[in-house]
């Protein structure tokens, strides 16, 4: 069922960077308004600051969890121990609360900010020499990707499909070997943007995502395949 013109309370969540992000948005049948946002920049800390910064922005915003009608989360791509946190307290909390969850793509809530009239490269640190990325029309539509690789193998793909410049802290990282002018923001994923790229499945009522990280690579811990023996 549309919600049409019902103001909706959104939590957005993403930890699919350093940027450790959570915001509380409006969504109504004109557009999305933030109410509150908390963004801290630690690549280590992710599961010690989200939950709190979720309690924060609830209590700027003078609500309470069972105010939300839905929430948002970032799927990366991203590092597997940062990216899992986001996505396990939003569906914790769609679970727990009986509301929808929906996900977007974390580059796309670069990109898409970014674009303006002219293709653009978006790019996260991918850790190991590497970048997740993805290339946006002028309208922030993707065109290729999420991928992730080297740099240069990024650039020059990006230049085929016309990119003319560079967004996000992976393309601020690798500014050198990129070569395309640096956009300054969004350089981590946008709580605004996410909430927007979401919109319509909120105005529509639509039914939740399962919320499948975009990890693009396997994680550097594995299970062992075989006992080792302990005895020469």
């Amino acid at each position: 069922m549309r919600l049409g013109w019902v103001i909706v309370l959104v939590l957005v969540v993403d930890s699919s960077t350093p940027a450790v992000t959570a915001a509380l948005v409006e969504v109504t049948a004109s557009g999305v308004t933030t109410r509150a946002h908390r963004c801290t920049v630690d690549a280590r800390a992710h599961g010690e600051l989200l939950a709190p910064q979720v309690d924060a922005v609830l209590a700027d915003a003078d609500a309470r969890p069972a105010d939300l009608h839905a929430i948002v989360a970032g799927l990366g791509p991203g590092p597997f121990t940062g990216l899992r946190v986001g996505l396990v307290t939003a569906a914790t909390m769609s679970q727990v609360l009986g509301i929808p969850a929906y996900g977007v793509c974390s580059l796309d809530a670069i990109g898409h900010p970014a674009a303006a009239g002219e293709p653009v490269l978006a790019a996260s640190d991918a850790r190991r020499r590497e970048i997740y990325w993805a290339v946006y029309d002028g309208a922030g539509g993707r065109l290729v990707g999420p991928e992730v690789g080297a740099p240069a193998v990024a650039a020059d793909r990006a230049r085929e499909l016309g990119a003319t410049a560079a967004v996000g802290d992976g393309a601020h990282r690798y500014a050198e070997v990129l070569g395309l002018p640096l956009r300054a923001e969004p350089r981590y994923p946008d709580a605004g943007a996410l909430a927007t790229l979401a919109a319509e499945r909120i105005r529509a009522g639509a039914s939740g995502d399962p919320l499948t990280p975009l990890y693009l690579r396997r994680p550097d811990a594995v299970a062992a395949t075989a006992r080792k023996p302990v005895l020469p």
